[in-house]
């Protein structure tokens, strides 16, 4: 077959029928993913900068902090982008990320402190995410099949 035939698909056609295609709750999962990367990296960036800038009781170890939330950041971010494009792949590192941070979120439950707002808003979007990357839907869009189902 010659090109005139069979034209290349303009990537922005494909772009926009991925995105037709894509369930709402796929979405919703990847910006609570991409929200959680966000906050990560902003807090990895704002414990080096006061790490560097400040008076910690150890520099060392808030460098270290920092640079470890900021490339923890990449796999919400990664998995955020892998189901935005509907990447099958995508929603292994994404509910990692959601049962890493329930422990997280109850820690800071558990503190006295002005930490316990964000351990519920931690608990929270990580359960939401939970809930919308096992549904169904989401599963179909990624292309999972189920066990048994390998065709």
């Amino acid at each position: 077959m010659s090109s005139e035939q069979n034209p290349a698909p303009n990537p922005a056609d494909t772009a926009e029928a991925r995105a037709a295609g894509r369930p709402r709750r796929l979405t919703y999962a990847a910006v609570l993913a991409a929200l959680e990367g966000v906050v990560l990296a902003v807090g990895g960036l704002w414990v080096l900068v006061l790490g560097l800038t400040g008076d910690p009781d150890d520099r060392q170890q808030a460098v270290t902090l920092g640079i470890t939330l900021v490339v923890l950041a990449l796999l919400p971010l990664l998995a955020a982008r892998g189901l935005l494009l509907r990447r099958g792949w995508s929603r292994g590192p994404a509910v990692i990320t959601q049962i890493m941070a329930l422990p997280i979120a109850y820690n800071l439950l558990k503190a006295d402190s002005m930490a316990i707002p964000a351990g519920i808003a931690l608990a929270v979007v990580a359960v939401a995410a939970l809930v919308l990357l096992v549904n169904g839907e989401t599963t179909r869009a990624l292309g999972i099949k189920g066990p048994g189902r390998a065709e």
